[in-house]
């Protein structure tokens, strides 16, 4: 299936890097329009249509998923004020706004990432995914060792302490996984794969192998969030 990115697309980012400035990206904004973001809805619209025959709880729309191009530099070091990739992200319904892992795809000047997970728990979260951990290390561990998961994506990643957290023993059962900090699981590709053929089924592929993880994830969260419970729809599969 051709992919909706281009070469142009790439040479637009290429060249935002060179120059990161809204006066540049003014005079060029029915570039980006054209050869970015129109195609990152196409690509947006595509999805949203298979999602629905392994992952209708996605959300895949634009003004859900698609990023601004404009940074918040507020609290940041770095001024810049643009973004010199595009990306998407695909929540689940019923999770609160801005809360919760998700599917995610990301077209760099140098590299296309996809995949999914939870980046940045906060540690009320952590706290909830650990106890969640605790009692479904088995079903968890079962998720990510799946022959799709391992040749999709590999192994889960993320950052980990360097020890079981405070308030679990040393040799419990669930001790690999209640290190984790992140829950990630992707993969990386040069640009250029993002203007081909295979790069749509790939990334149906990996959607497809990571969504378990991001259903595990997220039923963690609303059940310590004391959320209405999920059971009995496809977010226990």
């Amino acid at each position: 299936m051709t992919s909706p990115l281009t070469a142009r697309t790439l040479r637009f980012l290429r060249a935002l890097k060179r120059n990161n400035d809204r006066e540049w990206f003014r005079e060029r904004k029915d570039r980006y329009e054209a050869e970015v973001r129109q195609p990152m809805i196409a690509l947006l619209d595509r999805l949203a249509v298979d999602f629905q025959s392994f992952a209708p709880e996605f959300i895949a729309e634009p003004k859900v998923s698609l990023y601004r191009i404009y940074r918040d530099t507020r609290f940041s070091a770095d001024k810049t004020p643009l973004k010199t990739h595009v990306a998407a992200h695909f929540p689940m319904r019923g999770m609160r706004r801005g809360e919760g892992g998700g599917l995610y795809v990301e077209v760099a000047p140098t590299w296309v990432w996809m995949g999914g997970g939870l980046y940045m728990p906060s540690s009320t979260q952590l706290q909830s995914l650990r106890s969640h951990i605790a009692d479904n290390h088995q079903r968890l561990h079962r998720l990510v060792t799946t022959a799709a998961f391992r040749k999709t994506v590999g192994a889960l990643d993320g950052e980990r302490l360097s020890r079981v957290p405070r308030g679990y023993a040393k040799d419990h059962p669930a001790a690999h996984y209640l290190q984790f900090k992140q829950f990630l699981a992707g993969r990386e590709f040069d640009a250029e794969f993002a203007t081909t053929a295979a790069f749509y089924r790939e990334l149906l592929a990996t959607s497809r192998a990571v969504a378990p993880l991001v259903r595990f994830l997220n039923a963690g969260l609303r059940r310590n969030a004391g959320q209405p419970s999920l059971r009995g729809t496809s977010l226990t599969s």
